[in-house]
Formats: C-alpha cells, structure tokens, sequence
C-alpha cells in the first residue's frame, strides 16, 4: 500500500485539501451555551451546578455508582490508586504500551510500575503474560503479594484500554482475585467501550476517565474518578477537594487533600459534549469500517475491536508489515500534511522508568514497531 494512496483516500473522508489532524475535538453542540451560562452565573470555579451535573452523565453513561471529576485523567487516576491502597514503596503491574501518563500516576503515588506484556487480542495488559510473571516472582503471604526478589508488595494492577479497545477483563480480573491484587482501570481513552456489554471502568474499585482535547469528548483539561459505590464516590470527592470537614463556617480539614477538583467551566464544556456522544461514537465507528475497508486487501492490518467488546475506536490504527513500511508512511504523511504518528515508546525505554521491573515485552516490542495511528475525527457517516 503506497503512502500517496492513503493520503488521497483520508482527504476524500474528511473532504479537505487542509491540514488533517490525529483527532481535533468537534463542537457542534451546546457548548458555547453552556459555558457562557457559567460566566454569567459567576460560578466559574469548582462550585457550580454544571460539575455535578456531568458527573450525574457520566454515572449515569457508564453505569457507575458514583462519578467524581477532577482536573485531569492523570489526577483521576492518581486518586484511584490512592483509594486502591498503593502506598510509597509498592509495586502495580501496568503495560508497558501506554502513555506516560499512566506511570506518572503511579510515580507520583511513591510506588514503582511493574511492567507486563501486552496481549495480541487488546493490546492492553495480558493476563497470561501477568498470571506468568506472579507465578514465577511472587507469592501470597499475610501481608498481600509479595515480590519474591525486592519483598515489595504487589498493590494493584493497571491495564490500560488501548485506543480504547477493552482488555481482557474477565481474565484479568481472575488473575487480580487469585493474587490478591486491586483492579485500577486506565480507561483514560476507553469512553464509550464495553466489554460484553459492560462499560470500561466499571470492574475494579475505581477507575479514570480523561477529557483531554483529543479524547472523544473533551472538557478542555479533565478526567473523572468511577467508583464502584457511593461510599468510593464520597471518599474520592473529599481527597479530591481540600479534605474540608462540612461545616457552615469553620476550616477543617482531616488529611492532606489533593485539590483536583474541575472548574464549572469545563464541566459545562463536558456536560454539552455528552449530549452527543452517542452520535460522536457511531460517526467514529462508521469511519473505522471504511478504513478496515480500505485495507482489506493490502498487506497492513487494520486494529479491530476484539469479539468480546464494542469500542469506541478512539484512535485508528493499523500494523505496518514491517517498521521500514512504518517510517516510510509516517514520513511521507505528515510531509503530505496529514498527520499520523507511531504508538509511545514503551515506558521502560524512558529514563524515570528505564530501572522498572519488568516482564518479557516480545508483542509490545512488536506493536512498537509496526504500529501507526490515522486521523480519527469523527466525521458524517
């Protein structure tokens, strides 16, 4: 498959000879609307109805007991490994193949990322890769489980759903149970997934969303902390403002409190998006099928959502059959002005995490290599 090729192919998608982003967010709902009611209110902050609001959506969307916003999906995820119990000093599992923002979580937490292999069905988190790895460097003791050659306790693990295609849940949460391990969902990019007709997010204790400006709704900067019941719900909203005892007057405040909390701006700017994101995710959906289309018979395989789940196709991507193809069409895209870009460079390969423990990264090494994503703006269908 030529690169000219595919190039003439995206511009006659999105029916422009401009510049084509990766993934621009879209506003052609009530968001000006909306937003301007927060400024004529004056509740432009972290009080003001519109934040409940969209955490009432999102709940609501998902399935989820509770919904807590916060600033970013790294801070919603920072709070959902706090609430998982991850102290200083402890290990959680995690990809390799993700976004950095998934191990500044953890880093952040005082705890260090174990790396795992990532499965060829998601290209999220395997759980036989992980099952393996526990089987030969950990044990269960009293105290949880223990890395048998550091003697750190194994706290969590945290699967990312990759492009939004949902892991391997029902495995993954069996190997969590087996082990004693808590089950912390990066589902930063996975809005709109299920897993056998369940929502991401929706399996461990608590989880993060992302609305960065390239997820499929954005609020700007945001993220959001799903609870698996009300009492994670409110423990999460009092970490994630000041820690403040209710109290008509007084100031006080029982532990440290992280202050992530989102501003009503942006939560008027997400509650607008999620009125319609159903149709943002059939425009998405319908422009992965004539991608998968337009590569059937070429010797590039297109990313599908795996049987067991529906995905949101956050972003397009397709395995180049070898990395020498990978560079040529990188290159000879972006130089033709339509953006497209490789997979992140796996964690371990990062200076801040080079150290990390880890497991063998054969298939992540392989989708390093050979991946590239497309332009996923969610056009007509």
């Amino acid at each position: 498959m030529a690169s000219d090729q595919l190039v003439e192919f995206v511009r006659e998608l999105y029916q422009t000879n401009e510049f084509i982003p990766l993934h621009a967010p879209t506003f052609n709902g009530n968001e000006k609307a909306y937003v301007a009611d927060t400024i004529d209110s004056t509740f432009v902050s972290s009080v003001g109805k519109y934040v409940a609001q969209f955490e009432n959506h999102i709940a609501s969307f998902t399935g989820s007991p509770r919904a807590v916003a916060t600033v970013n999906g790294t801070a919603a995820l920072h709070t959902a490994l706090h609430i998982a119990g991850v102290t200083r000093g402890d290990l959680v599992i995690t990809q390799a193949l993700t976004f950095v923002a998934t191990c500044n979580a953890i880093y952040h937490m005082g705890a260090e990322p174990l790396f795992i292999d990532v499965s060829p069905i998601s290209l999220g988190l395997c759980p036989k890769a992980m099952d393996l790895y526990l089987q030969e460097h950990a044990e269960l003791t009293e105290q949880g489980c223990i890395h048998r050659e550091t003697k750190q306790t194994i706290k969590a693990a945290v699967p990312m759903h990759t492009f939004g295609h949902p892991v391997e849940l029902d495995e993954l949460v069996a190997v969590c149970e087996k082990w004693h391990i808590a089950l912390v969902e990066d589902a930063a990019e996975s809005l709109g997934s299920y897993y056998k007709g369940r929502h991401t997010g929706t399996f461990g204790q608590c989880s993060a969303l992302s609305f960065n400006g390239n997820k499929i709704i954005t609020t700007g900067g945001g993220g959001m902390v799903l609870c698996a019941s009300d009492d994670l719900g409110q423990r999460a909203k009092h970490v994630t403002t000041t820690a403040k005892v209710p109290h008509p007057y007084e100031f006080y405040h029982d532990e440290p409190g992280f202050n992530y909390r989102m501003p009503n701006l942006n939560a008027a700017l997400g509650y607008a998006q999620m009125e319609v994101l159903e149709s943002y995710l059939a425009k998405k959906r319908h422009l992965a099928q004539q991608y998968q289309a337009f590569f059937a018979n070429s010797d590039v395989r297109f990313i599908t959502e795996p049987a067991y789940a529906s995905s949101n196709y956050w972003l397009n991507a397709i395995l180049c059959p070898d990395q020498e193809t990978r560079n040529t069409l990188l290159s000879e895209t972006n130089d033709a002005g339509v953006m497209t870009r490789p997979i992140w460079q796996l964690m371990h390969r990062l200076p801040m995490f080079k150290h990390a423990l880890r497991g063998d990264l054969t298939q992540s090494e392989f989708i390093e290599a050979h991946l590239v994503n497309l332009p996923s703006t969610p056009i007509s269908g």
